[in-house]
């Protein structure tokens, strides 16, 4: 057995300099590391500047406001929270109420640009140009003034709650908000969660399979009543065995407000709407350009097998438009979630408005809350960006490209 011998150093670096593409490389690799560097003092210095002015106005610095009672009520909370709670639990309150919006609004979003998308591009006339004023009359306005337009004129606008709009006397619409029926949970409420969970898992499967029975084979499968029965008969097996998963309070006026039941408040309402129809205009010219990209040639293919409009255009043209829509639909997304800071504009109580708002206005630790804000925003538009990144890569890996 022999033993390579090593190679000298001045090989090795000779080599690397050859890789880095001789003298220019070396050069760029000096300029790289001066400039990092040179961020780095920067950083340093605006750190240690900050620190000295903290001290010379004798502003306490550091994280450990975090652990003081807040003092103050939130109007939503997702958790249990009380005025004599600490701001770490206000963070997580924000946090909570920012996460909410976003991905509500991504979802309503997403489901009206692609409807509206489907609509600039259907043969009938009216609807075409129904899309078409859609999309030119809501993105051309400020988001802002839309909020406060659904906020203001809208939801304000509505009756007192002695004088509420009654839903099947069990949902109730006011200017306090829409109240509806609070679930609560009953011994049979994991089960039927476990049947509903393998149900569709099931229905996930079967689809599969009846795609890859779609492509392989050319066989056309309907899928519906198997997914129905799945997804609905499973849970209700698991009701009838183990009883009702849940029941509901239902709410009643009592003096001039409502007992009992869960309280949506309007400013949610307004946010929400106001996000996912001003997202999705940008969304639908998106999903409309990536329709168009394919080929009219799939449209033909997936006739002359007998599929219809709507079919061809969900298993033929849409999937392959997905590679071109997913990039700039990541951008929409992360500006949805960044924009839902304008919540501030109507009191909504995000992460801004209590914690960035009213947080530092009590404690005047600016800097601290001001990074961990930032922060939050960058950790979520990070996340956004890479679950979309593995969404598009199995998209491409699907198409063979």
């Amino acid at each position: 057995m022999t033993i390579a011998p090593r190679k000298p150093p001045a090989q090795f670096a000779l080599r690397l300099k050859r890789a880095l593409g001789g003298k220019a490389g070396w050069n760029g690799l000096a300029a790289q590391l001066a400039f990092a560097a040179v961020l780095a003092w920067i950083a340093y210095e605006i750190v240690a500047n900050a620190r000295a002015n903290l001290e010379t106005q004798h502003i306490a610095s550091g994280f450990g406001f975090l652990k003081y009672n807040a003092g103050f009520d939130v109007s939503q909370s997702l958790i249990s929270y009380t005025n004599s709670d600490t701001y770490w639990r206000v963070f997580f309150v924000g946090l909570l109420n920012t996460l909410v919006v976003s991905v509500i609004g991504i979802f309503f979003a997403t489901i009206i640009g692609f409807v509206v998308a489907l609509c600039r591009l259907s043969p009938n006339w009216l609807l075409s140009r129904i899309g078409g004023i859609y999309v030119e009359a809501i993105r051309n306005l400020p988001l802002l003034f839309q909020i406060l337009f659904w906020y203001l004129a809208v939801l304000a606008a509505l009756p007192a709650p002695r004088q509420s709009i009654s839903i099947f006397s069990t949902f109730f619409l006011n200017n306090r908000g829409l109240i509806v029926p609070r679930p609560i949970s009953e011994p049979g409420l994991d089960p039927f969660l476990a049947m509903l969970a393998i149900g569709i898992l099931a229905a996930l499967g079967v689809r599969r399979y009846a795609r890859q029975a779609l492509f392989q084979r050319g066989q056309l499968i309907r899928i519906w009543p198997y997914v129905l029965g799945l997804v609905v008969g499973l849970p209700l097996i698991a009701m009838l065995i183990f009883g009702r998963p849940m029941t509901f309070e239902v709410p009643q006026l009592k003096g001039f407000n409502f007992a009992g039941g869960a309280r949506i408040i309007p400013e949610f309402v307004a946010l929400t709407v106001a996000l996912s129809t001003y997202t999705a205009a940008f969304i639908a010219e998106i999903v409309r350009a990536g329709i168009l990209s394919v080929h009219k040639g799939q449209m033909e293919a997936g006739s002359s097998l007998g599929l219809s409009r709507g079919t061809t255009l969900r298993l033929i043209v849409v999937p392959q438009a997905m590679r071109v829509i997913v990039p700039p639909l990541t951008n929409q997304y992360l500006n949805l979630t960044k924009n839902s800071s304008l919540a501030v504009g109507i009191g909504y109580p995000d992460l801004v408005s209590v914690f960035a708002g009213t947080a530092v206005s009590q404690t005047g630790q600016a800097i601290e809350i001001i990074a961990m804000t930032m922060g939050v925003y960058l950790l979520l538009s990070l996340t956004t960006s890479a679950i979309m990144s593995i969404y598009g890569w199995r998209i491409n890996r699907s198409l063979g490209t």
